[in-house]
């Protein structure tokens, strides 16, 4: 089984990283995620996620580069998350699909409950808060 490919964005501001959370229906629903979504067929992963946060936060971003990888099981789906360094270009993002949004620093990371798949991402984003922009 081949696993699914889903990007996922550190939106990054001011030494900070926007974060979402998950709605109480959806799978892993209440746990925290880096926002973003599926890479369709033919559609390289800094499309996908800009596709994805326009639509599911209202937002233009940059990607600066990749954050890492994760490879995560979620029952019968396997899940490859790359994550991707982003800056917020345009827009004022708003949970169109989630139920809270939270900008959280290098010392707050462990403050929300992540969803699995986000754990791994991480250590390099603390690391890249802490480095500054």
């Amino acid at each position: 089984m081949t696993a699914l490919r889903v990007v996922a964005g550190a939106v990054v501001r001011d030494g900070q990283v926007l974060a979402a959370r998950r709605p109480p229906h959806k799978s892993q629903g209440g746990l925290w995620e880096l926002p973003g979504g599926k890479v369709e067929p033919g559609e390289s992963d800094g499309d996908a996620l800009r596709r994805e946060l326009q639509e599911e936060l209202g937002i233009e971003i940059e990607v600066l580069g990749p954050l890492g990888e994760s490879l995560h099981r979620y029952g019968p789906l396997e899940v490859r998350l790359v994550g991707l360094l982003c800056r917020l270009r345009a827009g004022l993002p708003q949970p169109h699909e989630h139920s809270e949004l939270r900008w959280l620093d290098a010392e707050r990371l462990a403050s929300v409950d992540w969803a699995p798949a986000d754990l791994p991402l991480l250590a390099p984003l603390r690391v890249f808060l802490l480095g500054g922009e």
